[in-house]
């Protein structure tokens, strides 16, 4: 079981009223595979965190885990162990631009 922590404004996009979304993946467990599923889930949510046609994360999205930002890593990179494991949650994070 994947625990995915959403940020404010897409909980409420997506009528969710909790921080946490629970997802059971089938397969390696990777940034893409969560994403697969939380748009099959929550449709008004594709596009939100990557580009409809390159697949690729929007520039205002960061995804971190375990203490580390994994937003330019590939991917289909595995995550990391406690993620998969639901001891530590995947945190999907509005990153904020400006002065």
């Amino acid at each position: 079981m994947i625990r995915v922590a959403l940020p404010a404004h897409l909980r409420t996009l997506a009528r969710i009223g909790e921080r946490e979304v629970s997802l059971e993946l089938d397969g390696t467990a990777t940034i893409a595979a969560v994403l697969d599923a939380l748009e099959a889930r929550y449709p008004m949510l594709r596009g939100t965190m990557r580009d409809h046609a390159t697949r690729k994360r929007r520039a205002f999205v960061r995804f971190f885990a375990c203490e580390r930002d994994l937003s330019h890593d590939s991917p289909d990179d595995p995550l990391p162990a406690a993620v998969v494991s639901g001891s530590e949650p995947l945190l999907v994070v509005g990153a904020m631009a400006g002065g």
